[in-house]
């Protein structure tokens, strides 16, 4: 697809500004309602797929498939970490009228290192086509360790600070609780950071991991950095309510993992014939009709074995609870 400097211009600006509605929307800290998350992830949503018909409109039908495939890979990876972002939150204690503080930063942070990571993938492509060699091996690599950390159904791990943030902590010190909106404070004399900016870092530099696996997966549906840039910003844009919308709701996505491993795999298996194709082998390439299929597909089977395997779960635990009520009796 071809975009010309103006297009690219009129497109961050228009992702700006929607940034910055969102920041309007959350300036206020509050506790966030379900019907309010519902209403803007909803909104988000349907911003992302006029987006797509824009791009079918006065693009091509390829670059629309490309653009809706995307969304929906990287929509499904951030729901994955969501996890991670629940986790995080436990481990600080955040208040939950700052939670969404949180995430508006952590959205924010995410965008502009995935920005960054696009442009020096996309150099890279452009460059050295064996890199989807690397990337087809990492996305199945990646599904593999998915599959056997599902496998293993260890116990809801405690998120772990890593040495750098805890170096951070060490040479500007944390006060010992939260202090509103404010990221520094006076403590003793001394200037140290609150709990919220610790958070905050804490979220950014997960966001980083975050990047590793998706860029790669996105570049395996698509070469186009348009397509791959406002794909990843309408994924994020609307992570922060569907955390408030959905938070409750991820523990019953029991086989999500496998969904996403088996996502990962199968772009990851694309990228591989796709770099074979460029070296001159002649072997079957997958269409994108076919990707945006496949991966509809499994992110519908996963969710309704979730929900299936969830309620079966709970009738057991009911009925575990019932017989030893009666035992007492």
């Amino acid at each position: 697809m071809d975009v010309s400097m103006t297009l690219w211009v009129l497109t961050i600006l228009g992702l700006s500004a929607l940034i910055a509605v969102d920041f309007f929307i959350g300036r206020k800290p509050h506790d966030v309602s379900i019907k309010e998350a519902g209403i803007w992830t909803v909104v988000w949503i349907v911003l992302a797929v006029l987006f797509g018909i824009g791009l079918l409109v006065w693009g091509s039908s390829q670059a629309a498939g490309e653009f809706f495939a995307g969304f929906i890979t990287e929509k499904s990876l951030s729901v994955d970490n969501l996890f991670v972002f629940i986790l995080i939150m436990a481990k600080f204690s955040v208040p939950t009228h700052l939670q969404q503080r949180v995430l508006l930063f952590g959205v924010l942070i995410a965008l502009i290192l995935r920005a960054i990571f696009i442009a020096a993938g996309a150099a890279v492509i452009a460059n050295f086509s064996w890199v989807f060699y690397i990337f087809g091996a990492f996305l199945i690599y990646t599904a593999w360790k998915l599959i056997k950390e599902a496998m293993a159904d260890e116990e809801e791990e405690e998120f772990e600070e890593n040495r750098l943030l805890k170096s951070i902590e060490k040479r500007f010190g944390v006060a010992d609780q939260y202090h509103g909106t404010k990221l520094f404070i006076r403590q003793h004399g001394k200037r140290v950071m609150t709990p919220l900016l610790v958070v905050m870092l804490a979220i950014g530099m997960t966001d980083v991991l975050f990047a590793m696996d998706s860029i790669p997966a996105i570049f395996g549906l698509t070469q186009d950095p348009y397509i791959v840039f406002t794909a990843n910003a309408f994924a994020l844009m609307g992570l922060r309510q569907l955390y408030f919308l959905i938070g409750g709701l991820l523990k019953k996505l029991v086989h999500l993992s496998y969904g996403l491993s088996v996502i990962l795999a199968f772009i990851g298996v694309k990228l591989v014939l796709h770099a074979l194709h460029e070296s001159g082998v002649h072997v079957p390439e997958i269409s994108i009709p076919v990707s945006l299929a496949v991966i509809c597909g499994v992110l519908i089977v996963t969710t309704i074995t979730s929900l299936f395997a969830s309620k079966k779960q709970a009738e057991r635990d009911a009925a575990e609870a019932a017989q030893k009520d009666s035992i007492k009796a």
